[in-house]
């Protein structure tokens, strides 16, 4: 195969609208990705797994090609590619529980560094590939010290859990492709974020939806916690899918780009916030199978690179992400779905 200069890649052919491809588009994240990619007037092929739902996308009808595929497949993989011919791929599709990767390591290997493989190998004959967007995590970093240091893009990866390993894995995978292939990688570490359509294995969204069961009289006024003690760095989702967006428009192959708020924040603080959005005398209790066999203490990344260089910068606060997380079940709730 040609290698590609980073020159020739970023070279752009047209200054608006692209040919897009998003893995993982039904899922949160992605879901939102393919919004602001519509509104923005690009080409959307939104790629689901073979029994995903595809509820999160109903409301966008014929705007956007729904595919189907198998991510741990590699030949599927490649029969998707060919079709879809994108000159942006947003590659979010993965295992993406921290807590359940303990109880499913080869599905998450498979999932997470396998799948990544396959979309790497594939994307090596795609004539107009401009831009690979690799989703990671900022699960990456797993043990360091001190704890609660701000993080940066160059903090050596050292995970804990099978999903950090996982992600870093595809990380160091993601570089040789660019290295060796020519391949345009950007990788993007998002840090912990939130929003509608979360799934309530999250810790934020299933406060939210125990909240909304409460309200409507479905739960008793006590709401299931893991551990409350540990501090993340909380974004909205609709800042980290711009942040995605801006990686496709400005990020330099090769490079790794944080998306975080640069502030962290006590999980404890955060359920109490929600519940004074609440009418309802709500009391906590500690569920032991909410908690995990070992968990990172303190998570809060440094985001100048990506604001500098992308030209990105958050624009909703934790406050503004926690009522329309909490909004959403509320809805869910309304409409008799819980």
């Amino acid at each position: 195969m040609k290698t590609r200069t980073s020159a020739q890649t970023s070279r752009a052919k047209a200054p608006n609208r692209r040919r897009c491809l998003v893995t993982g588009a039904g899922g949160f994240a992605g879901s939102h990705l393919v919004e602001l990619l519509l509104s923005e007037g690009h080409q959307v092929s939104a790629a689901l797994a073979t029994q995903e739902d595809p509820e999160n996308l109903a409301h966008l009808g014929k705007q956007i090609e729904r595919v189907r595929f198998d991510l741990t497949s590699a030949s599927r993989t490649s029969k998707l590619l060919m079709q879809t011919r994108p000159e942006w791929i947003f590659h979010l599709a993965g295992f993406s529980s921290v807590g359940r990767s303990f109880s499913h390591e080869r599905m998450t290997y498979d999932i997470n560094f396998g799948g990544t493989l396959n979309v790497l190998e594939a994307a090596k004959g795609l004539p107009d590939l401009d831009k690979l967007i690799i989703v990671s995590s900022a699960d990456v970093y797993g043990a360091f010290q001190p704890r609660g240091k701000l993080l940066s893009e160059n903090q050596r990866l050292s995970p804990i859990s099978p999903y950090g390993i996982s992600k870093a894995a595809a990380e160091h995978l993601s570089r040789l492709y660019h290295r060796n292939y020519g391949l345009p990688v950007v990788i993007t570490r998002p840090f912990n974020h939130i929003g509608p359509r979360q799934s309530d294995t999250f810790a934020l969204p299933a406060f939210c939806k125990q909240i909304a069961l409460i309200e409507s009289g479905k739960q008793r006024a006590l709401i299931k916690v893991g551990d409350l003690s540990v501090k993340r760095d909380l974004s909205d989702v609709r800042d980290i899918v711009s942040g995605y967006l801006a990686a496709a428009k400005a990020g330099r192959h090769g490079e790794t780009y944080q998306l975080c708020s640069g502030r962290s924040v006590k999980l404890e603080s955060v359920l109490r916030s929600l519940l004074k959005k609440s009418d309802k005398s709500i009391k906590i209790s500690v569920d032991g199978a909410r908690l995990r066999p070992v968990d990172i203490p303190v998570l809060r990344g440094d985001n100048s690179k990506a604001v500098k260089e992308l030209g990105w910068a958050p624009r909703y606060g934790l406050q503004q992400a926690l009522d329309s997380c909490l909004d959403y079940w509320r809805q869910k709730a309304a409409r008799k779905e819980l």
